[in-house]
């Protein structure tokens, strides 16, 4: 049996409320005020690699069973880090195989972009990769590297897979990722990895060492892309339970 995830009275109608007068929220306190909530409480390991501060990216893996909800695992992170971050999160769901999904992704696209502005988050076009949306997703990359220059000291937090598995395991990085992990590194940001799972009724996450990304010389833009999304993918499946890992245990 899972942990107990209940919100604050009063939170979901106070969010919709700031997303439709598009408001300014902070989500760490957002945050805090679910994740004190949990019973039992969120178990953290690993806090002597917690970032005090950037630049640093956070990279997690998209813990998913059925009942979990995923935006438990940024609330647990942003909770857990003393000082706000920036988040790239998916602009769109898409509900495969659903009757609804035509209208539901007009509805969540409108939702999840202004929710992004009351969060001053950045949206990136849903996974897996659609023809339509290269234009899109390279502004979504240009503004992410923009935050990157312009904020002192950032923190940015992203899900690699881009959404959940069949099984809650890890999966590959979402196509694009490896490259866009060298562009952040090559902007100065070191990587800190993070396994978020349940065990023994309890919702943990497991913070990892920080490290720079890099790949061999002389490869070719795919391949390190590839290179870049495998490294990054087996820092978080270091933190996971085997079971949870994998292709990559």
């Amino acid at each position: 049996m899972g942990p107990d995830y209940s919100y604050p009275r009063g939170l979901f109608a106070s969010i919709a409320l700031d997303v439709l007068l598009l408001r300014r929220r902070n989500f760490r306190r957002d945050a805090k005020a679910c994740t004190g909530r949990l019973k039992p409480s969120l178990r953290v390991i690993g806090k002597e690699n917690i970032p005090q501060r950037g630049p640093v990216v956070i990279t997690v893996n998209h813990y998913y069973r059925a009942g979990f909800r995923a935006q438990w695992i940024a609330l647990a992170i942003a909770a857990t880090i003393p000082v706000d971050m920036h988040w790239i999160m998916t602009g769109e769901l898409t509900y495969p195989g659903r009757w609804f999904a035509p209208l539901g992704m007009i509805l969540s696209k409108f939702a999840l972009h202004r929710a992004a502005r009351v969060y001053g988050f950045t949206t990136m076009p849903p996974m897996p990769p659609r023809s339509k949306d290269v234009e899109e997703r390279a502004a979504s990359v240009r503004k992410v590297l923009d935050v990157v220059r312009h904020v002192k000291e950032p923190i940015l937090g992203l899900a690699p897979e881009g959404g959940d598995s069949a099984d809650g395991k890890l999966a590959r990085a979402a196509s694009g990722l490896g490259r866009f992990g060298l562009l952040l590194s090559g902007a100065g940001l070191k990587f800190i990895p993070v396994g978020a799972y349940e065990a023994d009724g309890v919702f943990i996450i497991h913070f990892g060492e920080a490290y720079g990304l890099s790949v061999a010389h002389g490869l070719s833009s795919a391949e390190k892309d590839v290179q870049a999304a495998h490294i990054i993918m087996k820092n978080i499946a270091a933190l996971l339970p085997i079971y949870l890992r994998g292709e990559f245990a």
